[in-house]
């Protein structure tokens, strides 16, 4: 394993408690890289520059948020903040709580999640179906709102175990080990360029500070949307909301904005003319990751696909 930079401190991975290839939490991580660079040469991008896309829908609860949350969830039992009987609360807008559910479930735990009452109905369906307890949030407010309402509920009841995504170093920790040697496996250490949204920023955070081990050369852009107002679900416009604990803007060699009508756009196109069907955040990292690859001459752009669009059929782009 590589040396740790000196600036931040990595909790033991190693030592806590190997997961079985035959339970449900075992089969977290190991995704796909599709090669998606003949869709991007069809939009302007050289023949001598690659785009792969990580699959995470292939995760077990359907998103990449089944890193974290397995992580946050593994560290706190072994550091004994989570216990039997306890139930694990925190903020969400939808996958990250689906992935806390389905891991709780599988280890015996209760969830209560604090969730923006605009989330689309698939999510909530679902988070229903695992029997999670939902206190759903001023739609207007985002997932500020269901942050502010987490912190809420975690000062009234001292007996639940605020996992706190945002602020917890277990979230980004999560693809520094996993996610980053992965994308350094399956791309032979090819990787030239890495693009991803930032949300909690765990997923930007965790793979760059393990691609600066790996090569320094590789470029990290971090995505935004570029408003206040978009419809990239899970993505943050920094200047305008809470930002995260965890998030250090200083890690990105650029940070670029992303249009949701571009996005839309990208997404219809995936599922008529390869057959991905993907959500809005990763039809968004794509058109962004494409726009990188443009102004390349030759190299291999991996972004991150976060989930698949089968919790977003109710919106109404796709008829657009």
């Amino acid at each position: 394993m590589f040396a740790p930079a000196p600036d931040y401190d990595l909790m033991p991975f190693d030592e806590l408690p190997a997961l079985t290839a035959d339970s449900i939490e075992g089969n977290i991580g190991n995704t796909p890289l599709l090669n998606l660079s003949q869709f991007a040469h069809a939009r302007g991008v050289s023949p001598r520059v690659s785009v792969f896309g990580k699959a995470e829908w292939f995760n077990p609860s359907g998103s990449v948020k089944a890193r974290p949350a397995l992580n946050i969830i593994r560290y706190a039992e072994y550091t004994g903040q989570l216990q039997p009987g306890m139930t694990l609360m925190d903020s969400t807008s939808g996958n990250m709580g689906i992935a806390y559910a389905l891991i709780c479930a599988a280890r015996g735990y209760n969830v209560k999640f604090a969730l923006p009452a605009n989330a689309s109905p698939e999510r909530i369906k679902i988070l229903n179906a695992y029997g999670a307890d939902l206190v759903l949030t001023d739609p207007t407010e985002g997932s500020d709102g269901a942050i502010r309402e987490a912190k809420r509920l975690d000062a009234a009841d001292p007996d639940l175990f605020y996992a706190n995504q945002y602020a917890n170093t277990a979230n980004w920790q999560a693809h520094y080990f996993t996610t980053a040697p992965e994308i350094w496996e399956q791309t032979n250490g090819r990787i030239t360029h890495f693009v991803a949204g930032l949300g909690t920023s765990g997923t930007f955070m965790g793979n760059t500070r393990r691609f600066r081990q790996l090569n320094p050369a590789i470029q990290c852009i971090s995505l935004q949307p570029d408003s206040a107002f978009h419809g990239l679900e899970g993505w943050k416009h920094m200047s305008t909301a809470i930002v995260p604990p965890i998030y250090d803007d200083s890690l990105a060699d650029e940070d670029r904005p992303t249009r949701t009508e571009a996005a839309y756009r990208i997404a219809r196109a995936l599922a008529s003319e390869t057959g991905l069907f993907v959500s809005p955040s990763s039809a968004g990292a794509l058109t962004s990751a494409i726009e990188v690859a443009r102004e390349l001459d030759e190299g291999v752009v991996v972004t991150i696909l976060p989930d698949n669009a089968m919790k977003y059929l109710s919106e109404r782009f796709w008829s657009a």
